[in-house]
């Protein structure tokens, strides 16, 4: 297994991050408990949740995937969890989830009472690296290409939402924040109101990459490089998209047959664009998975890249596909296609 360590920090990290949004709803806990078992035996230390996980979540099930990696904690003890970077991240506002908190801001009431449930949930004394899960400001993201319109009711609080990061960084509840789903303004509002005033830095964003989505590559790649804020890839398989396994329809047990409401990946263009990608990788000896995993994998930008499966032998492949280096020509050809299909689920 390789290590990076991500900017700004002291955090070292697998280059493969384990995802564990199904760990609650599409897992059962001893499902999720094999699969960290497993992702550890590989030499993964850097495990990725959050507050409304699992996907697809509701009430009932709220809390579900961090109590699952808690109750594995409390099995492996301190010394072991001494050797893990756990994440997680707050919800924030505009996607029907009042049932986690009211109101879903990033108030210092907000993020205060995340912080102490997620701690709770993951029977942990820290958290190593705290997540914005998106912004609070509306924006575009999840299917939407470009920002026409802002949110006018929305009111600039890049300081005070770092500072009250700085205080629970002071006081051991945290160690490190990031973003998520965020764009070029917002990462660059963090990094000067973190330099202008001596708050805590963002080491990281995690936005989605991949053969379908390389909108990162767009204004945001060239800030990770020069600012030094890695890039956390998630969906680099487009939930699954990218298997290859749903080019004859949508399969009814998957993650996308089981919550339709995900249309990011299920327009005619999707599928367009992965039989290229696939008739590409058989061409080449390769595995769809693999060619995807990999070229996420290689890029300058991507300090981990996080996957998820729902079975062991799902996240065997997945960990395997790492080995594998692309060529020059087989990037070019990938992105001959990019060309063709450009972008098919932002």
């Amino acid at each position: 297994m390789n290590y990076t360590t991500l900017p700004h920090s002291d955090l070292k990290v697998s280059k493969i991050c384990l995802g564990t949004m199904t760990f609650g709803n599409q897992n059962t806990e001893a499902e999720a408990h094999s699969q960290l078992d497993y992702a550890v035996e590989r030499g993964i230390n850097f495990l990725d949740t959050a507050e409304m996980y699992p996907i697809g979540g509701n009430a009932q099930i709220f809390g579900s995937t961090e109590r699952f990696i808690g109750s594995w904690i409390a099995k492996i003890g301190a010394s072991e969890r001494e050797k893990l970077i756990i994440a997680t991240k707050i919800a924030g506002p505009n996607r029907g989830m009042d049932y986690i908190r009211q109101p879903l801001d990033f108030s210092k009431k907000s993020i205060t009472e995340a912080v102490e449930l997620s701690l709770k949930n993951l029977q942990t004394d820290y958290i190593d690296l705290y997540q914005m899960h998106w912004p609070e400001r509306v924006m575009n993201m999840f299917g939407q290409r470009g920002v026409s319109k802002i949110d006018t009711l929305w009111q600039e609080n890049f300081f005070e939402v770092l500072s009250i990061f700085d205080g629970l960084i002071k006081e051991g509840k945290i160690k490190h924040i990031g973003v998520s789903n965020e764009n070029p303004y917002g990462v660059m509002k963090f990094i000067n109101e973190s330099e202008k005033h001596n708050l805590p830095r963002i080491v990281s964003i995690q936005n989605p990459y991949s053969l379908l989505n390389r909108l990162f590559e767009v204004g945001l790649s060239e800030i990770a490089m020069r600012e030094k804020v890695g890039l956390l890839a998630y969906s680099p398989l487009g939930f699954g998209f990218l298997t290859g396994k749903h080019l004859n329809g949508i399969q009814p047990n998957s993650r996308l047959g089981l919550f339709p409401n995900f249309i990011r990946y299920t327009n005619e263009n999707c599928f367009k664009a992965t039989q290229f990608y696939k008739k590409l990788a058989d061409d080449n000896g390769l595995t769809l998975t693999g060619m995807a995993l990999a070229f996420v994998h290689q890029q300058d930008f991507v300090s981990s890249t996080i996957i998820g499966a729902t079975t062991l032998e799902q996240l065997k492949e997945n960990i395997d596909a790492f080995e594998i280096t692309l060529s020059d020509d087989v990037v070019k050809q990938i992105n001959a296609i990019q060309e063709i299909v450009p972008n098919p689920a932002p």
